[in-house]
């Protein structure tokens, strides 16, 4: 994570010297001789967004007391391998979630008769994969 922080802090201060580089350069145009604002304010956000990335980073790094296992060489996989929850492996509610989706926002771009339709499958695909440990194979 070190080196992150550091690529940021490296992108921060390129942004700031080319908006240094850019503003000079539009005040030296002979046709036109003023500040080219959009520019040297768009790339000065630029450079203002690479060093929050770059602070967030740094409190992040700080905060979790040093270098995670994913990031030391010699760590196993294991090491930094947390409870992430349960899953179910063959649910197929996501596909019909997914699907619900498809035909809600077709219904937006073609025809409003589809956003009911697309509204209720949304409404089955949530109680399916809500209550689908309750039946069938991996009823509890």
């Amino acid at each position: 994570m070190r080196s992150n922080i550091v690529l940021w802090w490296i992108i921060t201060v390129f942004f700031v010297i080319a908006a240094a580089v850019y503003t000079a350069w539009s005040l030296l145009d002979p046709f036109h001789g003023y500040i080219e604002w959009v520019g040297t304010v768009a790339l000065l956000f630029v450079a203002f967004m690479g060093a929050m990335i770059a602070i967030y980073l740094r409190k992040t790094y700080r905060a979790q007391g040093g270098e995670l296992p994913e990031d030391v060489l010699t760590s196993d996989i294991d090491d930094g391998d947390p409870e992430v929850g349960e899953f179910a492996p063959w649910s197929w509610w996501p596909l019909v979630l997914g699907a619900s989706a498809t035909v809600f926002l077709t219904g937006l771009a073609v025809g409003h008769f589809l956003l009911p339709i697309g509204v209720a499958l949304f409404v089955v695909a949530i109680v399916g994969w809500v209550y689908e440990y309750y039946r069938g194979n991996f009823a509890r």
